[in-house]
């Protein structure tokens, strides 16, 4: 190997390296983002009130369908 190509392999893994640097970061920006649309899903849906019970337990226990 003369000097260029060792030059031009280290050059590439820099590269490497600092793309996959740049991808761990950005994954875990996307993975707090989660976190957070998660946690205001579930303050979302703990915050639903909850339906009235049926007067009639009945109404809704069977489904016939014909086609």
């Amino acid at each position: 190997m003369d000097v260029t190509s060792i030059a031009n392999i280290a050059t590439l893994m820099s590269q490497s390296q600092a793309l996959t640097e740049v991808g761990y970061a950005v994954m875990g920006m996307q993975m707090d983002n989660m976190e957070m649309e998660g946690a205001e899903v579930a303050a979302l849906m703990n915050s639903a009130p909850t339906p009235a019970p049926s007067l009639d337990p009945n109404i809704g226990g069977n489904f016939d369908m014909s086609v």
